[in-house]
């Protein structure tokens, strides 16, 4: 996994709640752009689920 995808999944479980991108953006430092790559990326391995539009949380388990 890269850094930064490692960085968006540990922000969004600090959260401890689902978040936008630019939360995640804000947290980590990353443009909102490259937050919403990397989260569809994360999205397409399974590892981040979206439980309500635009909103993101790191899959449990």
């Amino acid at each position: 996994m890269e850094d930064k995808e490692t960085l968006v999944l540990s922000a969004m479980k600090k959260a401890g709640k689902p978040v936008r991108p630019g939360e995640i953006a804000k947290e980590i430092g990353i443009e909102s752009k490259e937050v919403s790559k990397i989260i569809k990326k994360l999205r397409e391995k399974g590892e981040v689920i979206s439980p309500k539009r635009c909103y993101y949380a790191p899959k449990e388990g």
